[in-house]
């Protein structure tokens, strides 16, 4: 390490001289303390820094230690199950080893150097590899194993691999690349600012199902796509999220709280140890990441928790995994850009954020995707990212919102006047849109239903007539709409309350399947048309809405995920329904 000096202190940022040699976003060790920083700034051999610790007590004169290395985080077994704060320290072993609070300059390796995992190789002596093949595999907890590559720009013939138990710093493997052996151990480091590489990117065409109906029927994210969901205070962005890191269909979940309010990121962290993975029943923490930078830890390690959270990310989605990461919320990150840009006094942008914000939020969602990993067998992967936004009084207008609505493909807009009519999730189903309706239509079509992209447009045309009428209605009385109006009325009443409001609390309201969505959407239309064909045959409305089947589908949401066939008894009624109708 070679040394420079600091000159000046401001808040998290620190400036040092005598940094000739230095790089952009090198990591260095400020004051005898030795802080984590990041050079954002070079002039000449003046360094400005980005300290991601607690700076007060230091001042200029102390010594900065450069390291010549990129911010980097560790990838290896152990990684499922941790929580990390911003720069990757694993907070659960410093509460075991330290306390409840994190020492300044301490320094803990990302992963266990002591823990023993079995390795099970994939290849023999002598066989030739490229990067990105898999060497072998670990059995990093049940839901989850662990796919040992083949390092960046290795390409050779392997001399020696063995079975056996390791430790993460011990050589599994020896490879002969260009006239060198390497020694092949189960962890490697990488840059977080920089893109995991791929052999090619795919159009995303499979859905992420979350088990949230209003999502996945009306708004659908893909495998491999992006998602914003901006609201006000109170409007429940971290409610979804948590249901989302919850209950969605991908292998690996990498939850980033980057600003989030500590007691909720606690909450998450009780819960999801006690959570069942409703495809495994096993514990949902067994393939769940925490990267947690909760409001109360230093501001500007918020801007370094994205990439260690994304870049964790991209290292299981290249082992051929489908990963979700959800990063809540980013406006506390993108405030963290602005105190830095501040500090630096870079000409401001809109309201005070700096004028590379754009960039930076498009260089961060660019990052999801479905790809082609590397390597030799056609592994596909996909990331899919999804971001709340924490706009000041849920205002639109926001430059975050703006910034994300560019790069996203789904908007999940919260409300809060649904929040206050407690009606949740709080997606106003007339601001929201999904640009992913066509992509999964042949998946729908193959593995759900052909009509369920039909029956997602004809509940969203009566949810939008609904607010046409409701307009009408306001002006000159509900008394002058006719009766089938008043009925498109009380079928978008259906939907909204038995379909699209769903109680993260109840065990059973909390998840459904698709099946299961398509299906209570059907008997809700089905419903619907048999009763608009009742009002032209002369029968009168209010026999029409006291139907009996009527209370039965208010309570189909609580049908249990193993009795399905409860929904073809309430098709064969309104089938009855139809022919005494006729008769």
């Amino acid at each position: 390490m070679s040394q420079a000096k600091i000159v000046k202190v401001s808040g998290s940022l620190v400036v040092a001289e005598g940094c000739l040699g230095a790089r952009m976003y090198d990591t260095v060790r400020v004051s005898n303390e030795k802080l984590m920083g990041e050079i954002v700034e070079l002039k000449g051999d003046l360094a400005s820094i980005q300290v991601y610790e607690e700076t007060s007590g230091i001042g200029p004169g102390e010594e900065v230690y450069l390291t010549g290395e990129p911010l980097s985080v560790e990838l290896g077994p152990g990684l499922i199950g941790s929580i990390y704060d911003g720069i990757q320290r694993p907070l659960d072993i410093i509460r075991i080893k330290q306390g409840d609070f994190i020492k300044r300059g301490l320094e803990i390796p990302a992963l266990d150097r002591e823990k023993l995992w079995h390795f099970k190789p994939r290849l023999k002596p002598d066989s030739l590899v490229e990067e990105g093949d898999i060497l072998g595999e670990i059995e990093e907890t049940k839901l989850v194993v662990h796919k040992i590559l083949v390092p960046p720009k290795v390409k050779g013939k392997i001399l020696e691999i063995s079975e056996g138990d390791f430790k993460i710093e011990d050589t599994i493997a020896k490879i002969e690349s260009e006239g060198e052996i390497l020694e092949i151990k189960m962890f490697q480091r990488w840059p977080v600012r920089r893109e995991r590489s791929t052999k090619e990117k795919l159009p995303p065409t499979e859905p992420l199902t979350t088990g949230q109906r209003v999502i996945d029927t009306l708004f659908p994210i893909t495998k491999g796509g992006t998602a914003c969901i901006p609201g006000p205070f109170g409007s429940g962005k971290t409610v979804v999220m948590h249901e989302v890191a919850k209950w969605s269909d991908a292998q690996i979940i990498v939850y980033c709280a980057c600003g989030e309010r500590g007691n909720e990121t606690a909450d998450l962290l009780l819960t999801l140890p006690q959570l069942k993975d409703p495809y495994t029943g096993r514990p949902l923490m067994e393939r769940t990441v925490v990267i947690a930078n909760t409001s109360n830890m230093p501001v500007a390690a918020r801007e370094a928790s994205v990439y260690t959270a994304v870049t964790i990310a991209e290292y299981f989605r290249d082992m051929g995994y489908s990963v979700a990461l959800m990063a809540d919320s980013t406006s506390r990150w993108a405030e963290a850009l602005r105190e830095i840009s501040g500090r630096l006094e870079e000409m401001p942008g809109e309201e005070g954020y700096p004028a590379y914000l754009s960039t930076r939020i498009a260089e961060f969602y660019e990052r999801a995707g479905k790809v082609v990993c590397l390597g030799g067998d056609l592994r596909i992967g996909s990331l899919t990212v999804m971001g709340a936004v924490s706009p000041p009084g849920g205002d639109l207008s926001d430059p975050v919102v703006q910034a994300t609505l560019r790069v996203v493909k789904a908007f999940w807009g919260l409300d809060d006047r649904l929040a206050s009519s407690r009606h949740f999730p709080a997606i106003n189903w007339l601001l929201s849109y999904s640009l992913y309706h066509e992509n999964i239509r042949e998946f729908l079509a193959k593995n759900i239903s052909e009509e369920f992209t039909e029956l997602k447009q004809k509940a969203m045309k009566i949810l939008e007539l609904e607010a046409e009428l409701l307009e009408i209605a306001r002006l000159i009385g509900i008394e002058s709409l006719s009766s089938q109006e008043r009925l498109i009325l009380e079928t978008a009443k259906s939907i909204r309350e038995d379909f699209l409001h769903q109680n993260a609390f109840h065990e059973i309201d909390t998840y459904t399947s698709l099946k299961k969505q398509y299906l209570m959407l059907k008997v809700i239309l089905e419903l619907h048309q048999i009763s608009e064909e009742s009002l032209k045959k002369g029968r009168d409305l209010k026999e029409v809405l006291e139907l009996p089947i009527r209370e039965k589908i208010s309570k189909i949401k609580y049908i249990l995920e193993d009795r399905l066939d409860e929904f073809r008894d309430l098709e064969e009624e309104l089938k009855n329904e139809r022919v005494s109708d006729h008769l």
